[in-house]
């Protein structure tokens, strides 16, 4: 019993420690993709090349001055001359932009050891370096696909909305200044979907390759991304991506074409604006809210109508079982009227009991008719055509 009640902190202990591990992990930002080239050759260990190169890297990393998300740096001399561009995405602060840059430098100086031209890709960062000239020089070949696996319904009218998207996002990009060429917007979508966009060009680039940068990658769309809810198309020079979904930090002006209002709710306050895993739900009670007036219109003629059968039945089988009054029972003078009504009945119906019930059948027929007649004029009444 000591042994077990000992080792039960240590158990919990051991727990804690792999639930942080398991977050630590989940946490670290996932490298997207790289390219390590051998076109241009391999260095060697604690060559000229390889210092100049852990020089540059180390400059940028420790760089305070620059506050925009590009650098461009060179160091050294030919043949061992290395030129380095680093490009974090134009919607993160600048301790996000370092931190991803610190990352893209490890990470790639691991998976290509050797090559002296290698470009690798985080979701919020680009780093490249190479001995030959990357500074205003367009890399429209280098590129890769990314795609959310989910489809949609509407494929012609979907594109058609994020054509017209990624034509706005393209013109304002190109038209950035020399620190930053990037854009974001969102337009509706067919669906009830919102469909969100990005696109970045490195600030080097003029506003016709920008431009031409990017109509080469909305070209790609339809190859690996057709009929795709989302996809990205990236590459050195430029990039684009698009989804259902925000995946982007909010920017003052990146609303280009406003979303569908929501229809206002019947019986209860808004919801908080949704995630973008809740936007079907919001969608989804819209479509309760107008079902109410259909299943009003069809239950209350019903009801009225059972109302008005069983109504009548009643009054029915009360006048059935009602007794006969005796005579000296009344004493208004109304009383002698009614008394005299039942006896004008009784002479009239003297003649057999049967008689009586087929007077009664028919009487009963005829009343039967009334409430459908006076069922469909309410109808009329209440709902015009």
């Amino acid at each position: 019993m000591a042994m077990a009640s000992s080792s039960r902190p240590l158990f919990f202990i051991l727990c804690a420690l792999a639930h942080l591990v398991t977050l630590t992990i989940a946490q670290q930002p996932s490298f997207l993709y790289h390219f390590c080239s051998n076109n241009l050759g391999n260095y060697t260990t604690n060559s000229t090349y390889q210092r100049n190169l852990n020089t540059l890297l180390s400059s940028i990393s420790s760089n305070s001055e620059i506050n925009y998300g590009f650098y461009n740096f060179s160091t050294g001399q030919d043949p061992n001359k290395v030129n380095a561009i680093a490009l974090c995405r134009g919607d993160i602060d600048l301790n996000a932009c370092r931190s991803c840059i610190n990352d893209s430098i490890s990470t790639l100086t691991t998976i290509c050891p050797n090559q002296k031209e290698a470009i690798g890709w985080y979701d919020n960062c680009m780093l490249s370096y190479s001995n030959k000239t990357i500074f205003r020089t367009v890399d429209i070949v280098r590129r890769f696909y990314m795609w959310n696996p989910q489809n949609v319904t509407s494929v012609d009218q979907f594109n058609q909305v994020l054509r017209t998207l990624l034509e706005g996002l393209r013109s304002k990009a190109a038209s950035g200044s020399s620190i930053r060429k990037f854009a974001t917007g969102n337009a509706s979508a067919p669906d009830f979907k919102i469909l969100y966009a990005l696109v970045q060009c490195t600030p080097d680039l003029s506003r016709d390759e920008c431009s031409d940068c990017l109509i080469r990658n909305t070209g790609d769309i339809p190859v690996c991304c057709d009929g795709k809810a989302g996809g990205r198309v990236i590459g050195p020079s430029c990039s684009l991506r698009f989804e259902t979904y925000r995946f982007y930090e909010p920017m003052v002006d990146d609303e280009l074409t406003p979303p569908l209002p929501l229809p206002p709710p019947l019986l209860s306050p808004s919801p908080p604006p949704p995630s973008p895993s809740s936007i079907n739900t919001t969608i989804t009670e819209g479509k309760d809210n107008k079902a109410s007036p259909i299943v009003v219109i069809i239950v209350v003629p019903i009801v009225a109508f059972m109302l008005l059968i069983i109504s009548i039945c009643i009054f029915l089988r009360v006048r059935k079982s009602k007794k006969k009054p005796e005579r000296g029972t009344y004493s208004t003078p109304e009383a002698q009227d009614e008394i005299g009504n039942v006896d004008s009945m009784e002479s009239d119906m003297s003649s057999s009991q049967d008689h009586n019930s087929r007077e009664t059948d028919v009487s009963q027929s005829k009343s039967e008719v009334k409430p459908l007649s006076v069922n469909e004029a309410s109808i009329t009444e209440l709902y015009p055509r």
